[in-house]
């Protein structure tokens, strides 16, 4: 029989909260992470889209010696609070013994887009010799899980996914299935990503995917509702500690519940567009049914991809009934990015962490600003308001650019 995998600790800085604690609290209440950008002048770079959801009041150095906070991007300071806080919350200690049987697969979709584009700046303005001498650790997408390793001496298997927004997602999918197959006997999964850019907003803003309501943001985004005109960008990272059942019980672990399956599947339709079907979509659903080896009625919750695009907002809604049927509509279903907003690599990661408080809580999270109901988007979507559960199965769903669907089942741990 295979063995269990359980999450035993858990860690994220986030638009909502620099913890888990206080991002659930902010979550549940309905909060929104969202305002005007002041990581940079977007007035002064001609953008069309002045708001985002960013993280409030990060100091790196209270995280990690400030040198070293220079010499690392923002989603690397990121990805090390989160997986700080991860470890402390699971209590798992990293030793010569076990440090290479650890694994960390810390995935982001960009890497250090801040890094990048302030080299580029700089090369063309200053020329070659005022580039950092950093810049290479400082952008590459590996760069979260590198330096985390380094932070904590791990020294097992160390590598990002790269699959856009479902990036953190399969990470945490890709570590489960090391787990199972006995690689590794523990994994710090997650995701952190930092695309608010003059950059990265320009080109998203390009493909027609971005909200500009920036007189009046109080209502954006709006997943799944009629009126939605977009995501807006957020920022953040999301680390979970992932364990064999057994070693985890037998170091007396607080297991905080089961990563019990993990689907993923390509779209093979287009670059940005997901398929119209949702085809994609609900077969990944399904593989994490049979990965975690669950029938359709276990699930009491689906946390979605939801990101208030209209393309995305109508594809996934049909997602979930070809994987369910009529049954759809008897599952609830909210989108947290109404609040995060979208992190890209890093929400899969961050929706994973909202699934296990969920479950253990009994609370579903709500999909805020809802007030039109959508013909093409019928299920039950939270709206507004928190509501108790019992849940003993989430599916976390994350679907990206290139056409990539990836779904993670959580089961309640008893």
């Amino acid at each position: 029989m295979q063995e269990r995998i359980v999450i035993t600790g858990m860690g994220t800085v986030n638009p909502l909260g620099l913890n888990v604690v206080e991002s659930w609290e902010s979550v549940i209440a309905g909060k929104s992470g969202v305002g005007p950008i002041t990581l940079f002048d977007s007035h002064a770079a001609n953008l069309q889209v002045h708001i985002a959801a960013e993280v409030k009041g990060f100091q790196p150095e209270q995280y990690m010696d400030a040198k070293e906070a220079r010499r690392r991007d923002r989603f690397e300071q990121l990805a090390i609070a989160s997986a700080k806080e991860a470890l402390a919350d699971s209590g798992l200690e990293i030793t010569e013994a076990n440090a290479g049987r650890i694994g960390v697969i810390i995935s982001s979709a960009i890497g250090g887009l801040h890094s990048l584009q302030e080299a580029t700046l700089t090369n063309y303005k200053e020329g070659p010799r005022k580039v950092s001498p950093f810049l290479i650790p400082m952008l590459m997408a590996n760069g979260g899980a590198g330096m985390t390793a380094i932070e904590f001496g791990i020294k097992g298997p160390c590598f990002s996914v790269a699959s856009a927004c479902a990036s953190g997602a399969d990470g945490i999918g890709i570590a489960l299935m090391m787990l199972r197959t006995g690689m590794i006997d523990a994994a710090l999964a997650g995701a952190s990503e930092t695309t608010i850019t003059s950059t990265g907003v320009a080109a998203f803003d390009r493909v027609g995917a971005m909200s500009r309501r920036n007189g009046d943001y109080s209502m954006t985004p709006q997943p799944f509702d009629k009126n939605r005109d977009g995501l807006v960008m957020g920022e953040g990272a999301a680390v979970l500690v992932l364990e064999r059942e057994s070693d985890a019980k037998a170091r007396g672990a607080n297991i905080l519940a089961e990563l019990a399956g993990y689907g993923a599947t390509a779209d093979a339709f287009h670059v940005t567009a997901p398929h119209e079907k949702g085809e994609g979509g609900a077969a990944a659903i399904r593989m994490a049914l049979a990965s975690a080896k669950a029938n359709d009625d276990e699930v009491s919750y689906i946390n979605a991809h939801g990101t208030a695009t209209p393309l995305n907002d109508q594809a996934e809604t049909r997602a979930i009934k070809a994987a369910f049927g009529e049954r759809a509509y008897r599952i609830p279903v909210s989108s947290t990015k109404s609040m995060t907003g979208h992190m890209m690599g890093a929400t899969g990661a961050l929706e994973a962490i909202f699934c296990v408080k969920a479950i253990r809580e009994g609370i579903l999270p709500p999909t805020i600003h809802y007030e039109t109901p959508d013909p093409e988007c019928d299920l039950d979507y939270i709206p507004n308001r928190a509501r108790e559960a019992k849940i003993s199965l989430a599916l976390s769903n994350a679907f990206g650019f290139g056409g990539h669907n990836a779904v993670l089942a959580i089961r309640k741990y008893s």
